[in-house]
């Protein structure tokens, strides 16, 4: 048996008044899908612990069968191990955002949070941005590396884990109640706008309608990760196909396989093609037995607010994700099972994360199911499947 699980990040939402009241879920064209809902389980899943954050990290843990209580210790940590950071135990990691500021003549502490990825800058524009701002801040005590796209690291020798708020949180906020009390974390940022704001490389991104990715924003700091490998844990050789550092992280840390697919961004424009033909060369390879695709481009397009694009990268999900890896699994002969869910909803309202339960739907070609179902949050709602505990879903979807 094979196992793929594709999970559109940010994918669950609530009824939405442009759409016709309904979520980005229900109004998209998803051919696969329904076909799919027709013959599997549906059901309602928990993947965030009360009280703890509704992160993708938390979320991403839950779902790939890790106890986000037991084994959580931060976001930045997991992205370190992507990046290749070897932390020591005496260090911090932090998110490093290049994120867009208003650029007007108001004191840095009254300016609000446009953009939290900065029109999805491109790796290459973002690290000659990043490398402006480590020549004046990096020292032995604070080093910065490079992620993708927006995403960046700070390492912090001898740190403290700060409280520190996700700048997704708090698009079109004035920005002073939310930041740093570590003073020298807050300079940073402070001083990060007067580099970048006027850099050539942001007169260049502003004159071409672009945001100006002008500022550094500091969050979610941890401690050295120590995730279970997946093999000891579940027996399979586990794959992960992701364009994002958490997930390549929280893969690292499992021992699973991490497979780099050119052209994917985590963005609405990502390689789904190549995606979908990484998981099926993976999966007919006899050194593994399961694989785990993440896509990130509903969760930015909830963040961003556009129920339009939300809706497309739901479609994009469903024709260019699971349509081929279906067809080939099944043109194969092989048994599989597939996975489709959500981490946790990213709302158009709110654009940020919310801690609800999330849709989830099993299909197994050995047991094809006369459900005649919808993949949808209300129909997943009416099913009586509901999983309290998020990181047990694993064993339900790899149970023969």
């Amino acid at each position: 048996m094979k196992y793929v699980v594709v999970l559109g990040d940010g994918m669950a939402d609530l009824p939405i008044e442009e759409l016709q009241g309904k979520t980005p879920l229900e109004y998209a064209k998803t051919p696969m899908m329904d076909k799919l809902a027709a013959m599997s389980e549906i059901g309602l899943v928990h993947t965030i612990p009360e009280g703890m954050s509704p992160g993708s990290d938390t979320a991403n843990l839950a779902a790939l069968g890790y106890n986000p209580r037991q084994y959580y210790t931060g976001r930045s940590p997991l992205e370190a191990l992507s990046i290749g950071v070897d932390m020591k135990a005496t260090d911090i990691a932090l998110r490093c955002n290049i994120v867009t500021v208003s650029d007007d003549e108001l004191p840095y502490e009254q300016k609000t949070i446009i953009d939290h990825s900065s029109d999805e800058i491109s790796t290459e524009d973002a690290a000659v941005l990043l490398n402006a701002v480590k020549e004046v801040f990096e020292n032995e005590t604070y080093k910065f590396y490079v992620g993708t796209s927006y995403r960046h690291l700070l390492i912090w020798d001898k740190g403290e884990v700060v409280s520190l708020v996700p700048p997704h949180d708090i698009l079109t906020k004035v920005i002073a109640d939310y930041l740093p009390t570590d003073e020298v974390l807050k300079d940073m940022m402070k001083r990060s706008y007067d580099i970048l704001n006027n850099h050539p490389l942001n007169v260049k991104r502003a004159a071409e309608g672009k945001n100006k990715a002008n500022s550094l924003w500091f969050w979610g700091a941890g401690t050295r990760p120590a995730l279970s490998s997946f093999k000891e844990k579940t027996g399979l050789n586990g794959t992960m196909i992701s364009a994002v550092d958490l997930l390549k992280g929280i893969a690292v840390g499992a021992n699973m396989t991490v497979v780099e697919v050119e052209g994917a961004n985590g963005g609405l424009h990502t390689n789904y093609e190549g995606k979908a033909q990484a998981a099926i060369d993976a999966l007919k390879s006899d050194d593994c037995d399961y694989v785990y695709i993440h896509l990130e481009a509903p969760d930015e397009m909830g963040h961003q607010g556009s129920a339009t694009n939300k809706v497309k990268a739901i479609e994009f999900l469903d024709e260019r994700i699971i349509r081929p890896v279906y067809e080939a699994l099944s043109a194969s002969g092989m048994e599989f099972k597939m996975l489709v869910m959500p981490d946790h909803p990213t709302p158009i309202c709110c654009r940020t994360h919310t801690p609800d339960a999330v849709p989830f739907m099993i299909y197994d070609s050995t047991n094809k199911k006369d459900a005649n179902g919808e993949y949808t949050e209300k129909y997943a709602a009416t099913t009586g499947i509901e999983i309290m505990e998020g990181y047990t879903l694993l064993d339900r979807f790899i149970s023969k």
